[in-house]
């Protein structure tokens, strides 16, 4: 706050509570002067929750001695600490490969939510999404699991690596539907069920081929699509 700003926050003061108020005028001005020495870099108002009025009006509110301007102060800096509390630094687009500039934009978001010019960013992974050359790296590869090692989690997900060439050959995605014999819902593999003598199912192995009851009907389906 300037030298103007601190004058209207003693007059405001004042209002509230008249034992602040000097009449003298070399008082007035020795008042407005320890203040601003105190409280000039405390902002008057900020974007984001910060009136140093509320401040002052809260503590008249709170506490029977007049108020002082490390009180204010005091205030601001709880303000400060609580906006960085709850700031997460959300990576900065600068050049990670160029260190200062990296730096000096962590640290310009930080003094801006210290300062109140900017909110805090609490959650960077939902707030910030994504990369912005992310969209170009998929188109590049073609997909957010690369080719080899794809390849190599095959045999480790046969479902998951048969429904791929299937798609890959132009065939039916079979676990797109779902199925009527063992009653898969759409995406997970059929089951290998055998019945008891009791009528009860035994087994409930996944199988690497979907029957054939829903190879049909997702032979059926993509037929519908391709009429439509």
């Amino acid at each position: 706050m300037d030298r103007r700003e601190v004058a209207a926050v003693l007059a405001y003061i004042g209002r509230l509570d008249p034992r602040t108020a000097r009449t003298g005028t070399d008082e007035a001005r020795a008042q407005i002067a320890q203040w601003h020495e105190l409280l000039h870099d405390v902002p008057f108002t900020t974007d984001h929750g910060w009136d140093v009025r509320e401040a002052i009006r809260a503590h008249v509110l709170d506490s029977p001695y007049p108020i002082l301007p490390v009180d204010v102060a005091r205030k601001w800096r709880a303000y400060r600490r609580d906006r960085l509390d709850r700031h997460t630094d959300p990576t900065p687009a600068a050049d990670p490969d160029n260190p200062a500039a990296w730096r000096t934009e962590l640290l310009g978001t930080r003094h801006a939510v210290a300062t109140g010019m900017a909110a805090p960013s609490t959650h960077r992974q939902l707030t910030g999404g994504p990369h912005r050359d992310i969209d170009a790296r998929l188109a590049a590869v073609g997909s957010s699991i690369p080719p080899a090692v794809r390849a190599a989690l095959a045999p480790y997900r046969p479902a998951r690596a048969a429904r791929e060439a299937a798609v890959a050959a132009g065939r039916p995605d079979a676990l797109s539907v779902p199925c009527r014999w063992c009653h898969a819902d759409k995406g997970e593999p059929c089951r290998s069920r055998r019945l008891g003598l009791d009528g009860h199912a035994r087994g409930n192995a996944p199988r690497t081929r979907p029957h054939p009851t829903r190879v049909d009907l997702a032979v059926a389906k993509l037929a519908r699509q391709e009429a439509a």
